[in-house]
């Protein structure tokens, strides 16, 4: 059945779900590949550098029955429509066994390298775990912030696509993305890859800005779906082969792209402190944030209203297991009440993972006044900046960012957590590709290359070392 994009905008397609139809548009990758299985079909052509389509009445994320080339013109795709549910990444609908009924020609190799460099998804440097590219002159802007030494880390990310989607239908079957060729491609040498163990029991508020938990969970829910997305995180290693870092010696003898395994939200405990130790000895736990979008056991989140005046005398059990065992706390999401507590509890550098400076953060926002900035950087910790589209307008605006955080609490606390394929809205930074050109941003703003290493990674190193041993 061939349908069309009025009945995407206005929602006629709801009628049709788990029907075989046909739509034309677009391709969007979101991987650096030439060959893709997933991605984005937009109902009309990309018309600017970093044009990712955000509005879900106008594009819809596709699962290939196979690998599917990338077009350079409008393309035919037939599959089984699927209505979704409070997606995470807000998409309305979705194709799933899809394969092309009608192309123009393909695109060869460097067109399609051309392409998504101009949508702002393919990196011009090598990094420390070099791809290749078959344009010599993208060497060439290699910055001379990179030596053979440098180590960058990404303090958050869902990279791979490994938290379980919100809608049911789908579940644990959403095919995994590619992972190590987009680290390579830029140089990202160490991702911290956080599992999410709320997801089904929050959804996309009405404003569409931010999640928000709309019922309570079962007992045993989420610790059943951690089980699930920790199994996931070492199917997803094992298929791209990488390395998994699991304390300060392993970090240093790295030799390919590598991860941290974390969890954001610490839901899965449900209350039972012993669940700490099994994460970490069953799963291979180093990183763990304490809340997401639900108050839960450990504390109050930003997002909602309080209920527990901060973090939780459990919370504060939390914390001091982890420090105990080896195991990164990450404040991300907590309250400021929250992150104070933790501080005084902690016996090591605490971590806020991704969010960005403001004056004046309103009541529900996820931005933090500069006193909750400076808590953390006081344990000696890091805060990573995100690259929130609601936030900064681009990567230079990203990079103006880091600068003011820097300002404030010092260029030894800051750092990068990009929450791959966490937003609701497409950010700012949407591919590792994209890092050579925010170093340079970083370079741009007036920071060194010594301080340009600290804040792609040399920070976090140096909370994670102390922190896990």
């Amino acid at each position: 059945m061939q349908i069309d994009w009025s009945s995407i905008r206005s929602g006629q397609a709801d009628a049709l779900h788990d029907a075989i139809v046909e739509l034309s548009g677009w391709i969007i990758p979101l991987e650096l590949e030439p060959c893709v299985d997933y991605f984005l079909l937009a109902a009309d052509a990309p018309c600017c550098s970093g044009c990712v389509p955000t509005d879900p009445r106008s594009s819809i994320e596709v699962i290939g029955a196979s690998l599917i080339q990338v077009q350079d013109g409008p393309v035919t795709i037939r599959g089984r429509l699927r209505r979704l549910v409070n997606d995470p990444a807000g998409w309305r609908y979705q194709l799933v066994d899809a394969c092309v009924t009608s192309q123009k020609r393909p695109f060869g190799r460097r067109a399609f390298l051309a392409s998504t460099a101009a949508l702002g998804l393919v990196a011009c440097a090598r990094g420390r775990f070099a791809g290749y590219t078959d344009n010599q002159d993208a060497q060439a802007t290699v910055q001379s912030w990179r030596s053979s030494d440098t180590l960058t880390m990404d303090m958050h990310s869902h990279a791979g696509r490994v938290t379980i989607s919100r809608d049911p239908a789908i579940g644990a079957n959403r095919p995994f993305a590619a992972l190590a060729a987009p680290m390579r491609s830029g140089g990202m040498n160490v991702v911290t890859l956080a599992i999410v163990t709320d997801t089904v029991v929050t959804q996309v508020s009405a404003n569409r800005k931010r999640f928000e938990a709309y019922r309570a969970p079962a007992p045993g829910e989420l610790y059943a779906l951690g089980q699930t997305e920790f199994a996931r995180v070492h199917a997803l290693i094992e298929r791209e082969q990488l390395n998994v870092v699991t304390s300060g010696a392993s970090l240093k003898e790295n030799v390919g792209p590598g991860v941290i395994i974390a969890a954001e939200g610490g839901d899965f405990l449900e209350g039972q402190l012993d669940r700490v130790d099994e994460a970490y000895t069953q799963h291979q736990l180093r990183h763990l944030q304490l809340v997401h979008y639900r108050v839960n056991e450990l504390g109050d989140i930003q997002t909602a209203p309080p209920q527990h005046g901060g973090l939780t005398d459990f919370g504060a059990q939390v914390v001091r297991r982890c420090n105990d065992l080896g195991i990164v706390v990450d404040v991300a999401h907590g309250t400021f009440d929250l992150v104070k507590r933790a501080a005084s509890v902690s016996s090591k550098p605490l971590v806020l993972s991704h969010t960005a400076l403001s004056a004046h953060p309103g009541g529900r926002s996820r931005l933090i006044s500069p006193d909750h900035a400076r808590a953390v950087a006081d344990t000696g910790g890091v805060i990573g900046i995100w690259p929130s589209s609601g936030t900064f307008r681009d990567l230079q605006g990203m990079a103006e960012g880091v600068k003011r955080m820097a300002d404030l609490v010092g260029v030894d606390h800051v750092g990068m957590g990009t929450d791959m394929l966490g937003f609701i809205s497409p950010p700012v930074f949407t591919h590792y590709g994209q890092l050579p050109d925010f170093a340079n941003q970083l370079l741009a703003a007036g920071f060194s290359d010594e301080e340009t290493r600290k804040i792609l990674g040399e920070n976090y190193r140096r909370v994670f070392e102390a922190s896990v041993g």
